[in-house]
């Protein structure tokens, strides 16, 4: 396998068993894309007190700086297993996961994380690492639950806002790397206001509605249609809410992938309800775009 250079895959490890999941997963995503693998854990000091507030804890020894590099050079033999052809550079970065994170993002093609490390909560579905690095990456996310499957289609949430668009672009080019089928799904419901003073009439004709969303899912989609022929490509128009109907989509499907907003989210929120929703309950590995590095660019 002839390795191009540019932007590597990075994926972040804590010593959990879900970010050896993303080691897999992100091996895969390095090979599919011809790039490197960087394998990152962002280690910092724990807190203790002292009489004039919380200092770094630094330990008579290094055993804690020891661990993070074990943890970091077991993450990068698992990838050797994965695909010995896949250039691997294992570095521990003294820092917060999240801003060790962020950073990295700004020259990854890509970052992979697993749905929840060592610092979460039992009762929680997804760290907090995942959602603000989801949120806030300048690279798409991979987030990975599990071992995802082999086959099944690439599915995209489309809703015709501008980072649909570019999750749409993402979910062509991933469908072609891994020549499987893509899904295109656009759900929607009754007309509803989005903003305070909205007026919404009496009466409005359904068909017609549904006449307007298919065109919204028709546009959507159609140049990139163009540009990879060799994609097979079936609409999915479906009345209803978003998050479900695509978490229904994900049983089946080896990838999903969707904006990190939608038409109808709030500048305030992280993550788009959509996307929040999917991160919380998707089957398949899902792919949350805000910023979409192409192969030329990267």
């Amino acid at each position: 396998m002839t390795i191009e250079s540019g932007a590597p895959v990075v994926v972040g490890v804590d010593g959990s068993a879900a970010a050896l999941d993303a080691v897999r997963v992100a091996t895969r995503e390095a090979a599919y894309r011809r790039r490197s693998l960087r394998v990152v854990h962002a280690f910092h000091w724990p807190l203790a007190v002292a009489p004039l507030g919380l200092v770094p804890a630094v330990p008579a020894d290094d055993s804690l700086r020891r661990e993070a590099e074990r943890v970091a050079a077991e993450a990068a033999a698992e990838a050797g297993k994965i695909d010995p052809e896949v250039p691997v550079t294992a570095v521990v970065i003294d820092g917060a996961p999240t801003p060790v994170l962020l950073d990295e993002a700004r020259d990854a093609a890509l970052v992979v994380l697993g749905h929840r490390g060592l610092g979460g909560f039992a009762g929680l579905l997804i760290g907090s690492v995942t959602v603000q690095v989801s949120a806030r990456a300048e690279c798409p996310v991979l987030v990975v639950r599990g071992e995802p499957r082999a086959d099944g289609p690439v599915v995209v949430g489309v809703d015709g806002s501008a980072l649909s668009t570019e999750a749409v672009a993402f979910a062509f080019e991933e469908a072609a790397r891994r020549d499987a089928p893509l899904v295109a799904v656009h759900a929607w419901l009754d007309p509803a206001p989005v903003a305070p003073g909205d007026l919404i009439p009496m009466m409005y004709d359904l068909t017609a509605l549904g006449e307007d969303e298919e065109r919204v899912l028709a546009e959507s989609v159609a140049g990139w249609a163009e540009r990879y022929p060799e994609v097979s490509v079936r609409h999915r128009l479906v009345r209803g809410a978003a998050a479900p109907v695509l978490v229904a989509e994900s049983a089946s499907a080896q990838l999903v992938v969707v904006g990190a907003h939608g038409r109808g989210a709030l500048g305030g929120l992280l993550l788009g309800s959509v996307s929040h929703a999917l991160l919380h309950h998707a089957h398949a590995p899902l792919a949350i775009v805000r910023h979409r590095r192409t192969a030329d660019a990267a």
